[in-house]
């Protein structure tokens, strides 16, 4: 019994820190086509954010909305001043935001200093068959896939989610349709943004907080975000994010953390040299075939 429910609770860890850590990129890249180099600095923001409002008093839940909202806001700020010129130029939008990055880690560097004293992890710990796990971590898994089947509502089912994929798949025919495209880009940039900020609020409790505390996250989420692909990017962040935080979790139960990261970067290369189009695209395609 102790050792299924370490197996699973090393899986459901996995898929969650790879679902969580790439979903505001898989918004930015996934839908828009910008390669988001400040993703992991965004995390940041929203650990820092998260952890000082707890600070001032305000309850832990409140703290990562908060957090969410600082981030979303910032990215919207951004997006408008900068990101905006970028549309369509991976290469262009991939230097930019790089430079985006260096600038807020750095300048948090001088404003925050070196590190920043985390909060105690909610929620305690729990014990099954003498080996404790932090049931925190098990919150966290159930949060990442409370928030897929809200994402994947918001896409498929709601008017912005139909006007936000028309825009980013073909503006000029959506331009014709009476969509607003400049608010679409707008409005997804800054939902982006805001689950970065919310995935590193979240996170902050479980490690030191640096200003290079999103880049532990930035190679797992670009690493999901290529392996899902573009066509249907929620369908693929679920089936990329379980597929390979089965891999990881599984190698990392059975030689080490270390070890789980190789497993998966192995699984990202062999992925895509069988299927370049990542996940979605070759679900997409197997779809249109039985259509």
């Amino acid at each position: 019994m102790g050792d299924l429910f370490g197996a699973v609770y090393l899986y459901l860890d996995s898929m969650a820190f790879l679902f969580l850590s790439a979903v505001g990129l898989i918004i930015i890249l996934g839908m828009m086509g910008i390669t988001n180099m400040a993703h992991g600095e965004f995390m940041m923001l929203g650990a820092y954010s998260a952890v000082l409002a707890t600070r001032a008093g305000l309850p832990f839940p409140i703290s990562v909305l908060f957090a969410t909202l600082v981030v979303g806001v910032f990215g919207m700020i951004l997006e408008r001043l900068v990101i905006r010129k970028f549309y369509g130029n991976l290469l262009q939008s991939l230097v930019a935001t790089w430079g985006i990055s260096l600038l807020i880690s750095q300048g948090m560097l001088v404003v925050m200093g070196p590190s920043l004293q985390t909060i105690p992890m909610p929620l305690g710990g729990i014990t099954v068959a003498g080996k404790a796990y932090a049931a925190y971590r098990l919150l966290l898994a159930f949060i990442a896939m409370g928030l897929l089947v809200v994402l994947w509502y918001i896409f498929n089912r709601t008017k912005f989610g139909m006007r936000a994929r028309g825009a980013m798949q073909n503006a000029e025919i959506a331009e014709t349709m009476g969509i607003n495209t400049s608010r679409m880009y707008l409005a997804t940039f800054g939902m982006g943004s805001a689950l970065a900020g919310f995935a590193g609020a979240l996170y902050a409790p479980t490690t030191v907080l640096a200003p290079l505390y999103g880049a532990s996250f930035l190679a797992p989420a670009f690493v999901t975000v290529v392996v899902s692909g573009g066509a249907n990017v929620i369908q693929g962040a679920l089936v990329t994010s379980v597929f390979l935080g089965f891999i990881e979790g599984t190698a990392s139960r059975l030689s080490g953390t270390f070890v789980g990261r190789m497993a998966l970067l192995a699984a990202t290369m062999i992925i895509l040299r069988v299927l370049p189009t990542g996940i979605s695209g070759y679900l997409e395609a197997k779809g249109e075939r039985a259509r």
